[in-house]
């Protein structure tokens, strides 16, 4: 799963605002909501967002593996056709 926390950590250490974001570089609410959400953004997004912050993907975004305790990780690999990785 990509969780977008460190966006947020970004956001307030670079003295911008989700107000400048939609106001000033014309990000839409509809992005930032998806942010908030931990919903999927472009790579077009994630690259505006990292020029305006002046940061790099890691600072935007982070990876967070699935439990592999859960039936979430067989259906996630069923739909993808990721091939399984051995322990």
């Amino acid at each position: 799963m990509i969780n977008y926390q460190p966006f947020w950590e970004t956001l307030k250490a670079s003295g911008e605002s989700t107000y400048s974001l939609i106001h000033d570089y014309s990000i839409s609410s509809a992005t930032i909501d998806r942010l908030r959400k931990d919903k999927p953004l472009s790579t077009i997004t994630i690259d505006d967002l990292c020029h305006i912050l002046n940061c790099q993907v890691g600072e935007i975004a982070a990876y967070i593996p699935p439990d592999p305790e859960t039936k979430e990780n067989d259906i996630f690999l069923k739909h993808r056709s990721l091939p399984r990785t051995r322990e």
